[in-house]
């Protein structure tokens, strides 16, 4: 795979739930839902549906629309399910790891999907092992299902309560059993998850976005340390966890969701579009037009065009058709190629002093390969604007993120990694700037900025930490 597409925190994953009262089709109205939170994985998709007896599972790799055809949903039957859109933070890319993952136990057929990371995986797995459990997959998820089963004989709200404060980390769950749909946010909310109602069938999701996809209406975002259970009587609330603060991935604003979804309440698109304007006021410069990078650079692109009436324009073409599948050049035609992904759009850059925004800088590769693309298209000057504070520090909770030694500016200043990528000027958002596009004070990870997490993390290691040696 290319650099320039490497050079971004990678999406983690993607979760979708519906328990229906009615005829819905389940499976065709999770397709839509996992489709669109796409963004959020594109390595491979599953659906796990359930009859009130039995639980049928297909899962595949590639996207939702490689994954699944009509026949394949034609054969998952019955009134809920669960879905998953996966980019593999822990155990390695193969259909066995994709999720849902499917188990039977005392409590009959479960199937669960997750998105986040568990940071002591390791060490429950190895002692679920020494007591005789056997794992299928290398992926975290399965040791939560694995501590259901061990306390089955509490029934399936004390196992599920029981499994969930022995882990650490987060995660945003959904799990299916014969007759119920649960949904579970860790007690930071670290990952998202809401709740939305169509007729009177009850779903959950990663994001808003994929309500409003199917048509549902938003109802709440699953509290930090809640539990829902719904089942034939309605949803049953849980707090499991109290007195905790949230701590929600502010990646999740930057980056990941989508512009549309509004997360605990903040408007993702609005988030954004006001670290743009703040940027502006941090960083000033004098120019003659804004570019966004796409997509995610776009939004504070717009912010910081209306705070410093330089006029925003569009920089840069995206080629929307260069998908996951996409045979990698070699490293001779990658050097003399411009970008697969994104062409100067040379009339609006030519002869003009640019401002270039993006959402970060990880490794800085493809921040030196954007300034590069617009001093070829003719700009004057090119100066570098960030939304997000310097990225200093890896992150343990369900981002798939470079070592310490590769990230760039963990490594370098600021004058050395303004001229590292070329440009005529550097300037990030500060962290308070962050806080206030957000309208908080408080309530988010900053960890990969700061260096303090919201969960004791472990030392660093490889995404794979749960495989075979």
């Amino acid at each position: 795979m290319m650099e320039e597409i490497k050079d971004k925190f990678k999406e983690e994953c993607g979760v979708f739930g519906i328990y229906s009262n009615n005829s819905f089709d389940v499976a065709k109205i999770t397709y839509y839902g996992l489709y669109a939170l796409q963004h959020r994985g594109q390595e491979s998709a599953g659906i796990a549906v359930s009859d009130g007896e039995n639980i049928s599972l297909h899962k595949n790799m590639g996207l939702v629309s490689e994954a699944f055809d009509e026949n394949s949903l034609s054969n998952l039957k019955g009134r809920a399910a669960i879905g998953h859109v996966r980019y593999s933070t822990t155990g390695s890319s193969n259909v066995i790891n994709a999720q849902p993952i499917l188990t039977n136990c005392k409590l009959g057929p479960m199937a669960i999907a997750h998105n986040g990371n568990l940071v002591n995986a390791e060490v429950i797995k190895e002692l679920l092992e020494e007591g005789g459990s056997i794992f299928q997959t290398s992926i975290d998820s399965e040791v939560v299902l694995s501590l259901i089963a061990r306390a089955a004989k509490k029934g399936i709200e004390k196992a599920v309560i029981s499994a969930i404060q022995a882990v650490k980390g987060s995660f945003a769950m959904v799990i299916l059993t014969e007759d119920k749909l649960i949904g579970i946010r860790d007690p930071n909310g670290i990952r998202p998850l809401c709740l939305g109602k169509i007729e009177d069938s009850f779903i959950l999701c990663s994001e808003s976005c994929a309500l409003d996809t199917i048509g549902a209406e938003f109802v709440r975002d699953i509290k930090p340390g809640e539990i829902v259970v719904i089942g034939e009587e309605g949803i049953e609330s849980i707090i499991y966890s109290e007195k905790i603060k949230p701590q929600v991935c502010s990646f999740e604003y930057i980056y990941f969701a989508r512009p549309d979804s509004t997360i605990d309440g903040i408007s993702v698109y609005e988030a954004r579009r006001k670290a743009g304007e703040i940027l502006y006021e941090e960083c000033p410069v004098e120019a003659d037009i804004v570019v966004g990078v796409p997509d995610s650079g776009i939004a504070a692109a717009v912010g910081f065009s209306k705070a410093s009436n330089i006029p925003f324009g569009i920089g840069f073409i995206k080629n929307k058709y260069v998908g996951r599948s996409f045979i990698s050049p070699s490293k001779e035609i990658r050097e003399k190629t411009v970008s697969l992904k994104l062409n100067p759009l040379k009339e609006n850059i030519k002869d003009k002093r640019v401002v270039l925004i993006d959402d970060s800088i990880v490794r800085g590769t493809t921040s030196k390969k954007l300034v590069e693309i617009l001093r070829r298209a003719g700009a004057k000057e090119v100066h570098f604007r960030v939304s997000s504070p310097v990225v200093k520090y890896p992150c343990y909770f369900g981002m798939d993120t470079p070592y310490r030694k590769e990230l760039i500016g963990s490594n370098l200043s600021l004058e050395e990694i303004n001229k590292e990528i070329g440009a005529d000027s550097l300037g990030y958002i500060s962290q308070r700037g962050l806080m206030k596009s957000f309208g908080k004070e408080d309530g988010f990870c900053l960890g990969c900025f700061s260096g303090v997490y919201p969960v004791d993390t472990p030392i660093e290691t490889d995404k794979d930490y749960l495989e075979k040696e």
